[in-house]
């Protein structure tokens, strides 16, 4: 994972000093909360429904041991004993008081973080396939790239004050993990047919929120070293055409929208051919520094197979079935890569106590490489363990309440805070989760079911991504009263799809029972061997909707 030098150590401690000088002038009346408030988002600083909350970033989901301690003891002394990850590879607290945040940001600092540009109008932290490096289906590990971004980006004189926020979202594989096609730009590294030359499709206009787009192709092959620069002529247009006068139509997907792909792509190539590339884009031999960074781990010969393992396996169905959901097929022979679950049934999705945090650091240092990543599911990856490692591994995870087999099933639920933190919702989406998860808690029932993705937002900006949910749930308030619109059909893939609503919106206390009515419809409707998401594409919504609408009417199915 990279390394801070010089320059990015100076960075970031002025950064801390000047923010300090801030805090210390709003706290002392110098400063009013509405000159204040553009200062503390330039630091990741927001004001919540009950308090500040301090977000975090972590550059394409990649975290050490060390880093993960300091974010525990963070959790610890200026928490509540615990912290959140988010969808966007990101950690939150959401109780620092603000007389401590400098001091927060400078144990940050310590261990090479930031809250740089987690929030306001600027180009936001850039994510990554959690399983980068690993995956077999890789053209190529993506996270130099995102790297590369994340240093152009940082700051740009040029794009510090856009039209709106900015996500960016980078894959190296055949099948997409980093929802790239739901960015504001999204590349997917690929190699050239006939040369065999490693460069970048690049989608742009995606986005989820008040009005969600699927992102539209504008290069279907762009050179490797010409990123920056046609990063740099996108960016320009957007800035240069982009809304600012109505914050809901300011994003770069309602650009695309209005004057077309073609005409977009147009505008895109001409301001590319005015930029001096040389210029913009990075020397080779700063992309070799950036990428040695990456380089893989010093992986054991090992055979392919595990005899230690394969043997746990059959002595213990819960380790097999704990394996068999949440391991990952890695691209060297005699190591797996896991996903480690943050929702334990009734749990909150994607909490972490101090606790949890320390003990996986230490399982992070010890067994996988000093490295762990976040995942866009608010869950955890160990992306290099030994096969022979992994019954310790899995006895280590149980013993801090870490080996919950759910993985992509349907307990392994998205959930953004909601009304119980977010000063913007409309309505509560955590309790939701937990009464679902519990509805499905029987691990043989979650197996029968198979991989489904449950996705809730506690209001329109879809921070829990539900409009690309296999089931999307969307909480909004109506007379008053909390109100739950279910869709249908999402996808966040290669296969990219906006789900559907089924029908009018229910109260909170029936959507458990619509998820099972739903569920129900599938298992009445699949084929043998097949999933959820590939049922509702072949049999289309009907026979869920007339099902959910006999669910809402109180008939039995």
């Amino acid at each position: 994972m990279y390394r801070y030098d010089e320059f990015d150590e100076r960075f970031v401690r002025e950064r801390v000093a000047q923010f300090a000088s801030q805090v210390a002038r709003r706290l002392d009346g110098s400063l009013s909360d509405d000159e204040f408030k553009p200062l503390r988002l330039k630091n990741g600083l927001y004001l919540q429904l009950h308090a500040y909350m301090l977000r975090v970033a972590v550059p394409y989901g990649t975290l050490n041991s060390r880093q993960l301690r300091q974010l525990a003891h963070i959790a610890e002394v200026y928490d509540k004993g615990y912290a959140h990850f988010t969808t966007r590879q990101n950690l939150q607290f959401n109780w620092p008081k603000l007389k401590d945040v400098p001091e927060i940001l400078g144990l940050l600092a310590d261990v090479e973080m930031h809250c740089i540009q987690t929030s306001g109008n600027c180009i936001r932290n850039v994510t990554a396939d959690q399983f980068a490096g690993v995956a077999a289906d890789e053209v190529e590990d993506p996270r130099p790239t995102a790297e590369l971004i994340r240093q152009w980006s940082s700051l740009h004189p040029e794009f510090s004050w856009l039209p709106r926020k900015f996500k960016i979202a980078v894959t190296g594989a055949e099948h997409d993990r980093a929802a790239i096609k739901v960015h504001d730009i999204g590349l997917r590294v690929l190699r050239h047919g006939e040369t065999g030359e490693i460069g970048y499709e690049v989608i742009v206009g995606g986005g989820l929120g008040r009005t969600p787009f699927i992102g539209k192709v504008i290069r279907d092959f762009l050179p490797r070293d010409e990123l920056l620069a046609y990063l740099e002529a996108v960016m320009r247009v957007y800035n240069a055409e982009g809304r600012r006068d109505n914050k809901y139509k300011a994003r770069v997907k309602i650009l695309v929208h209005e004057i077309g792909t073609e005409e977009f792509k147009a505008r895109v190539e001409a301001e590319y051919a005015r930029l001096d590339g040389p210029s913009v884009n990075a020397p080779a031999q700063e992309v070799e520094r950036i990428a040695a960074y990456f380089a893989p781990p010093a992986y054991e010969t090992l055979p392919a197979r595990s005899a230690v393992l394969e043997a746990a396996r059959a002595a213990d169905p819960e380790f097999d079935r704990f394996v068999r959901q949440n391991g990952f097929a890695h691209r060297q022979p005699g190591y797996i890569a896991l996903t480690v679950s943050l929702k334990p049934i009734g749990g909150v999705p994607g909490d972490m106590s101090h606790d949890e945090m320390r003990a996986f650091a230490d399982i992070a240092e010890r067994y996988s490489f000093d490295e762990l990543r976040v995942t866009h599911s608010q869950n955890l990856v160990l992306p290099h363990l030994r096969q022979d490692d992994l019954p310790a591994v899995y006895e280590a995870l149980k013993a801090a309440g870490l080996h919950t087999p759910n993985a992509g099933l349907v307990t392994d639920i998205i959930a953004c805070p909601g009304l119980d933190y977010c000063a913007l919702a409309t309505a509560r989406s955590i309790p939701i989760a937990q009464e679902i998860a519990t509805t499905f808690a029987s691990p043989e029932r979650q197996r029968e079911v198979g991989p489904l993705q449950i996705k809730i937002s506690g209001c329109i900006n879809a921070c829990g991504h539900h409009h690309v949910g296999h089931i999307g749930i969307l909480g909004l308030e109506k007379s008053g009263k909390e109100n739950y619109q279910i869709t249908l059909g999402g996808d966040a893939s290669q296969d990219a799809a906006l789900g559907e609503r089924l029908g009018p919106g229910i109260d909170g206390d029936q959507v458990p029972g619509a998820i099972e009515a739903i569920v129900a419809t599938y298992m009445k409707e699949r084929r043998e061997g097949e999933e959820f998401i590939a049922t509702v594409k072949r049999a289309g919504l009907e026979p869920f909707k007339q099902d959910f609408q006999r669910f809402v009417a109180g008939e039995a199915a």
